[in-house]
């Protein structure tokens, strides 16, 4: 067995959820198994400082180890591969070998939210495709949020592998549709009403016709805009199983993320904040609010200092995550970003602000680098 010291994986933990991997001590003993829950920054340091490791080998069983062993800087160019890959497969679901391309394109999604769990969080927030990629992006992005929060909820890999794979496809009867009317500026037609009441369904035909024979899977796609009060479309069904539940739940809250022709998208933090008054006390909404928390990565933000800069990395706590400024506090743009811990007074997040006050734009790259 090789090991690698727990440090440079670190990324792959998250606060308050199961860990993915065992961790070891520095003589190979096992110190927490995989499932067990690191809950506090302190907990983390512990293990850091006694030199932890991890099984190298397990690594590889969980994600994908080019991904794993990538640069920390080459991360969101992988992240735009895996869009464009998703793009091709999703787009000719006709194509005799859908469902081993389907599984193959989908992988590196796996091994990516659990490389950096922060920087997937913000592609959500930061969501920038337009046109008639909007439908794969969108899938894309609900099948994020569906990753952090199933895992949060302690489900296992299989289950969080299938929802990942029911939430890519739940559109798939539409996704032109969905890429036009994010740029229409006058509401659907009737026919474009009609395909939307139905397509649900007719994405669980394309897939049957596909091959998929998986019931779970078919019936989270099928059920996946119904409501347990009967209220939902298109069968009004009050029986809901918990992955067609938890993707209805994260559709709605990255659709709330999106921009459209006849409105801008809404802030994180009022998007969790109507997620929560509208299902007030349920597991699965409280899961993705906590996964994106108040201030998640990619959100702009004004710091006590007077400078503003993005989120690129979630705290120790909900309201201290690590910023990025780039903006100083005379509205200047800063020749470089600094790394801000709003943890600490002076550089305590004042409030959420529209992206118009950057007035700059830097790249994924770099803002990488910031949250490392």
């Amino acid at each position: 067995m090789q090991f690698c010291a727990l440090s440079t994986v670190k990324q792959r933990i998250t606060l308050g959820v199961p860990l993915p991997f065992n961790v070891r001590d520095s003589d190979r003993t096992l110190l927490l198994a995989r499932g067990q829950v690191i809950t506090t920054m302190s907990q983390l340091n512990e293990l850091l400082e006694r030199g932890a490791l991890v099984d190298t080998d397990e690594l590889r069983r969980t994600g994908s180890t080019d991904i794993l062993e990538a640069p920390a800087e080459t991360l969101p160019a992988l992240w735009g591969k895996c869009a464009d890959r998703l793009t091709l497969v999703l787009r000719n679901p006709s194509q005799a070998d859908f469902i081993a391309s389907l599984e193959e394109a989908s992988k590196p999604v796996l091994s990516l939210i659990e490389r950096d769990p922060d920087l997937a969080i913000f592609q959500v927030v930061r969501q920038d495709a337009s046109g008639m990629r909007y439908g794969v992006t969108h899938s894309l992005h609900a099948a994020i949020a569906c990753h952090l929060a199933a895992q949060r909820l302690g489900w296992d890999r299989e289950q969080i592998t299938l929802l990942q794979r029911a939430a890519l496809t739940m559109n798939l009867s539409m996704l032109e549709l969905q890429g036009r009317l994010a740029t229409q500026a006058t509401p659907p037609t009737p026919a474009q009403r009609a395909v939307i009441q139905n397509h649900p369904l007719r994405s669980v035909e394309i897939l049957q016709t596909a091959g998929v024979t998986d019931r779970d899977w078919l019936e989270a796609v099928a059920h996946h805009h119904e409501d347990s009060n009967g209220a939902g479309y298109p069968q009004k069904v009050s029986e809901v199983g918990d992955l067609a539940a938890l993707l209805h739940r994260a559709d709605v809250f990255t659709a709330k993320l999106s921009p459209r022709a006849t409105r801008n998208a809404l802030a994180a933090n009022q998007a969790a904040r109507q997620m929560f008054l509208q299902d007030q006390r349920h597991p699965m909404t409280a899961a993705i609010v906590k996964e994106f928390g108040i201030y998640p990565p990619g959100c702009c933000v004004k710091l006590a200092s007077g400078e503003i800069g993005l989120v690129v990395k979630r705290g120790e706590t909900a309201n201290t995550p690590i910023v990025a400024a780039l903006v100083n506090r005379n509205s200047e743009q800063m020749m470089e970003p600094l790394r801000r811990n709003t943890g600490v007074a002076e550089h305590a997040i004042v409030e959420v602000v529209s992206e118009k006050w950057l007035r700059v734009r830097i790249s994924p790259e770099r803002l990488v680098t910031l949250g490392a």
